[in-house]
């Protein structure tokens, strides 16, 4: 049955990123600002930078987790086996419970990258969870067909996942929690890639307590932006959010906004997303906050290597500030 929830409930959000995605965090924040309602965001902070730029910045509804404090015996175990990106991996499956741990208030909590960025209310991403009356949210990549190929990374993005505080979705937790302990690495083995492919499974397993979010127009990004328009067939989408994979600064006030997909008609959300890193960026100078630039190099593990050599010159760029 569906649960019973209270109209004026606090939504908890938790996310992670180094200084690197300083912009990007902030980003989503001022989408949750916005859109989110009542709400608290909660930054696991990868590095001592981002926390001090977090800590100066005082951002209303954000608070901050040390690395150190969410670091467990068996994460400093594999710690020197995982390189930056698959540590922040391995870490993904306990970010839900740091919040639990943290405030017993919180009924539920849901994951969410960094370089998501609401559009809208999620209210009818949890509206569609509460009527499957279960305990865990994951979306599918819902891939454009011409880009089949890219489901050998997973079909399901961890992206925007919701986790209530009940023994069910604890149970599908530790799970995944102890599969990336075993086993969370950039490449591409057997039925294994980084902590996204174990999701595959979670439907047939975990069935009775996981939903797959069905309206598929809810959470877009550049694998099926185009394709969810098209389908549209000239009638308005309402995305919740989008994912702004592959976003990059890569200059004082220049960024790369996609590579390898096609974008057609979802430019608009492009748009939406440089208008916001322009203020933040704005806000970083006001503070005397440097604002991170990265490297302008091919995608860094092997499977994105694969597709952006295949997808070559599908990419765009924009000014930011």
């Amino acid at each position: 049955m569906p649960s019973s929830l209270p109209a004026n409930r606090v939504e908890h959000y938790i996310t992670l990123f180094d200084n690197n995605y300083l912009p990007m965090g902030m980003c989503l924040h001022a989408s949750l600002m916005t859109h989110g309602g009542a709400f608290v965001l909660w930054v696991l902070c990868m590095d001592d930078t981002v926390y001090a730029n977090l800590t100066r910045l005082a951002l209303p509804n954000m608070r901050l987790i040390r690395l150190a404090e969410a670091e467990n015996h068996a994460l400093l175990g594999i710690k020197p086996t995982r390189s930056r990106v698959e540590y922040c991996w391995t870490i993904t499956p306990f970010t839900a419970q740091l919040v639990f741990d943290r405030d017993p208030s919180a009924a539920r909590a849901t994951y969410v990258d960094a370089d998501v960025f609401l559009l809208d209310s999620p209210s009818r991403v949890f509206a569609e969870l509460e009527a499957a009356g279960k305990h865990v949210l994951i979306t599918d990549h819902a891939f454009d067909p011409q880009y089949a190929a890219a489901a050998e990374n997973g079909r399901f993005c961890v992206q925007f996942m919701t986790f209530d505080r009940s023994a069910a979705a604890a149970h599908v937790m530790a799970w995944w929690q102890e599969r990336c302990i075993e086993w969370c690495y950039a490449r591409i083995e057997g039925d294994k890639c980084g902590d996204q492919k174990y999701l595959d499974v979670w439907p047939e397993m975990f069935g009775d307590a996981v939903h797959v979010l069905a309206d598929l127009d809810l959470a877009l990004g550049p694998w099926n932006a185009e394709h969810r328009h098209r389908l549209a067939a000239g009638r308005a989408l309402r995305p919740a959010f989008y994912h702004f994979h592959s976003f990059r600064i890569v200059g004082p006030r220049r960024a790369r906004l996609f590579t390898g997909y096609r974008i057609g008609a979802a430019r608009w959300v492009y748009d939406r997303y440089v208008a916001a890193m322009g203020a933040a960026a704005r806000l970083l100078e006001g503070k005397g906050i440097p604002l991170p630039v990265l490297a302008e190099a091919p995608e860094s593990w092997g499977p994105l290597r694969k597709w952006a050599r295949k997808c070559r010159g599908i990419l765009a760029y924009a000014a930011i500030g």
